[in-house]
């Protein structure tokens, strides 16, 4: 067990990051709103419908494409020297003391 790696995990993503894609969304979503009003009528309200949600379905997917593979490129895995391994194993960890109910 001693010759295994041990690694830290930074996750280094930002609102800033993924910011343009929520607006991209949301002018998505908007345009397909504004597309089931133009076609909102008395004879024809199963296509507005039916429009909003197929817009929405087929965006779905990219979206959570785009988040996901921006969460992965800010996940950083760096390898942790010989001191950062020993000072934080549990074997130097100091005892934790048990909590005492007082009535």
């Amino acid at each position: 067990m001693d010759k295994l790696q041990r690694y830290r995990m930074v996750c280094t993503l930002s609102f800033g990051d993924i910011y343009g894609q929520i607006v991209i969304w949301l002018i998505v979503i908007f345009l397909s709103l504004a597309t089931a009003l133009a076609l909102w009528s008395t004879t024809r309200q199963i296509y507005a419908l039916a429009t909003v949600g197929l817009i929405l379905v087929l965006s779905l997917p990219f979206l959570l494409f785009a988040f996901v593979t921006t969460l992965l490129n800010h996940i950083e895995f760096t390898p942790l020297t010989l001191e950062e391994t020993t000072r934080t194993s549990p074997v130097n960890l100091p005892p934790q003391e048990t909590a005492q109910v007082v009535s």
